[in-house]
């Protein structure tokens, strides 16, 4: 495969591969011999975080992909290996360990609140723009979620792996698509205009592409994939926050309230974290060796750009101007000679993505646009929303919201959304309604939804594939293998992956 593979590439072919075996769990992670793993990244076109991020949830079955993702993956364990680590010098102290921190998280957010209601502004957003652009910015992340688990799935008859391979199949959503973690983001990000996002800096994929890379090397780095679900399980300060704030701008919050709930430390997946790692202790190998990778693998949550590092690193003019870059390379030749910015045609302006500073500053300075004023000051604005809007659809949703948010300056911090329904009787914006309240009134005026078919019901050839495949397959093993390469972190979002979940479900859990 080339550099330039898509993430919406097709997924292959089910089956992918036999069941494997795992290894002793205190073995220390060994290379694979006999291949270059230099050589292996050119042949996988793999070059930087982004391009291993699509490689492996692409192609995991691919042997360079396999083999580069391993070298990588050794490099970020070293790395992890020299930081701190937060966890306690023991096992049997991690009950407590846990129960004192969600406690500490808790109380924080308590603190947090409490602020708030005496007046002080949102801790995390500044604006609409700001809340959307996080959610693009986290959706690498995001749209992998619980992927790290997907390797102990193969593993589903040994009991001592059963918390792991329930906390994963949660993490589907059992199957259900209201459920699904990837597909509640995936739908909260179209729901914005926010579906282009694989512009991203190359940190923001950093924590995907370890996710991938345990999944595909779980046999041999068990320990470190224990360890990291534990560090990724607990609940963050972050987390009740970030879902407060979004509700309080219209933005849907359900995905992260979800994580609040399923997440927590009395019966969710912060205490079966604990718990895996408790059962998966050695009774016979070396405890001390297994839990010191336990802590590398907790550690890899510290590597790349995490939840705070995108939320401070918003920078809206930073994020205007990489708005024209995008929008330049399709305008450049759309404009007539006749429309003219500081003695240049729009199209020269549009010419090469370096020139658009330039350009908006121009376009300030002539008059087009009114920084720190309503919108409706600026002749920009005027061709994007309006009744007679020239440039009508050339920016999303969320492109608008930025450019309004610029516009505003301060005045943005009020959160309204951009919708020309959203101004009162004299042009001024509106502060929006909090999510649920909106969802409040609007199921109050809406008959109730019909429910959602059922995935087996729809008109899908993976759907029929599989089907035909459980017909063919000859035992129980077969059968929840053959349903574990579905449930993969590529496919078990679709229709076919959510059908396989819950007949694995009917296997494995019932």
């Amino acid at each position: 495969m080339s550099a330039s593979a898509s993430y919406r590439s097709v997924a292959p072919a089910l089956p992918l591969q036999a069941p494997a075996h795992l290894p002793s769990a205190v073995a220390a992670p060994v290379p694979q011999a006999g291949r270059h793993p230099a050589n292996d990244a050119r042949a996988a076109g793999i070059d930087s975080d982004r391009a291993l991020y699509e490689a492996l949830f692409n192609h995991p079955e691919d042997a360079d992909v396999r083999s580069a993702s391993r070298q990588w993956l050794d490099q970020r364990l070293a790395e992890a290996a020299a930081l701190p680590c937060a966890l306690p010098d023991a096992p049997e102290d991690l009950a407590a360990w846990m129960t004192a921190s969600a406690d500490e998280a808790g109380d924080r957010y308590q603190v947090y609140l409490a602020q708030r209601k005496a007046g002080a502004p949102r801790r995390f957003f500044r604006n609409r723009a700001h809340a959307l652009a996080f959610l693009r910015g986290v959706a690498p992340t995001k749209l992998v979620d619980g992927s790290w688990l997907h390797g102990v799935l193969r593993h589903w008859q040994n009991p001592r792996y059963m918390d792991l391979v329930r906390t994963y199949v949660e993490e589907l959503g059992d199957g259900r698509a209201d459920r699904n973690h990837v597909l509640l983001y995936r739908q909260l990000l179209a729901a914005h205009g926010l579906e282009h996002w694989q512009d991203l800096p190359d940190d923001r994929y950093t924590q995907g592409a370890l996710q991938l890379a345990l999944a595909v090397h779980t046999d041999d780095l068990l320990p470190e994939v224990i360890g990291f679900n534990l560090g990724y399980e607990q609940l963050p300060l972050h987390l009740p926050i970030t879902a407060y704030e979004l509700n309080e701008l219209g933005i849907d919050p359900y995905y992260f309230t979800l994580h609040v709930t399923v997440d927590n430390a009395d019966t969710g997946h912060a205490h079966r974290a604990v718990d895996a790692v408790l059962d998966a202790m050695p009774r016979v190998g070396d405890a001390s060796e297994f839990w010191r990778r336990v802590r590398v693998g907790f550690s890899l949550n510290d590597l790349g750009a995490g939840t705070n590092d995108v939320i401070r690193g918003f920078d809206i003019q930073d994020e205007v101007e990489r708005i024209f870059k995008r929008k330049s390379s399709a305008g450049r030749a759309a404009h007539s000679d006749y429309c003219r910015v500081a003695g240049r045609s729009v199209n020269q302006w549009l010419a090469e993505p370096a020139y658009i500073p330039a350009f908006l500053t121009a376009l300030e300075r002539t008059g087009w646009i009114v920084r720190n004023a309503p919108p409706a000051e600026s002749r920009f604005w005027k061709l994007l929303d309006g009744d007679h809007a020239e440039m009508f659809g050339v920016f999303s949703t969320y492109e608008l919201q930025v450019i309004q948010d610029w516009l505003r300056g301060d005045a943005s911090a009020d959160g309204a959304p951009v919708s020309t329904t959203a101004t009162g009787g004299d042009g001024t914006l509106r502060r929006p309604r909090s999510f649920r309240a909106q969802q409040r009134l609007d199921a109050a005026r809406t008959p109730t939804a019909a429910p959602a078919p059922d995935a087996a019901t729809l008109l899908d050839p993976d759907i029929d594939a599989l089907e035909l495949a459980i017909a063919r397959t000859p035992d129980t093993a077969a059968l929840g293998q053959l349903l574990v390469e579905a449930m993969a972190p590529s496919r078990h979002w679709m229709p076919v992956g959510l059908m396989a979940t819950q007949r694995f479900m009917r296997l494995a859990l019932a």
